[in-house]
């Protein structure tokens, strides 16, 4: 019995040393998205074809890094006891209104982090990592280690279609 509980314990121990380690993260590669007229951010909710059109579900959010992200952490959060944003990003979802968008066919994908190999030894982020379209599409909908919805993007619209997608990381 001991050595079965030893074993569970040791396995325990092992998962954690795994997941502390695919968490790291180097930030030196970091730079914030530069952001334009045509550039919104958004959580991406769901993606589907119809028709022979990639199309996303979008909710739009508001995105703050550095001294805005405090500032609109204050200004939201007067409650908090905090006087700056916890992980130096704030995101404000006032409204959760869903749209559809329109993806082009050579939109350009710009990831951060993703499932590549299915090992969480393998789960790192890799700065600015560019993948086709197609390979987008299979890891939004794929059942991997990483869940990628569950990060902000920033769409750049251009005639009405979604040109480009970047992921925005999360500590």
């Amino acid at each position: 019995m001991n050595r079965h509980a030893l074993g569970i314990t040791l396995t325990i121990i092992g998962l954690v040393a795994c997941i502390s380690t695919a968490s790291a993260v180097d930030n030196k590669g970091y730079a914030p998205v530069t952001q334009t007229p045509e550039t919104i951010t958004v959580y991406i909710n769901g993606m589907d074809k119809q028709g022979g059109k990639l199309l996303l579900q979008t909710d739009e959010i508001q995105w703050f890094e550095g001294e805005a992200a405090d500032e609109a952490f204050v200004m939201e959060e007067p409650d908090s006891g905090l006087d700056k944003a916890p992980d130096g990003y704030y995101i404000v979802n006032d409204d959760e209104t869903l749209k559809t968008l329109e993806v082009d066919p050579h939109a350009a994908v710009i990831m951060q982090i993703y499932d590549r190999t299915g090992s969480l030894v393998n789960a790192s982020t890799e700065w600015n990592q560019a993948i086709s379209l197609d390979k987008f599409e299979a890891v939004y909908h794929a059942d991997g280690l990483v869940t990628v919805s569950d990060y902000p993007y920033h769409l750049t619209i251009k005639n009405g279609k979604v040109t480009r997608i970047v992921q925005q990381f999360i500590p």
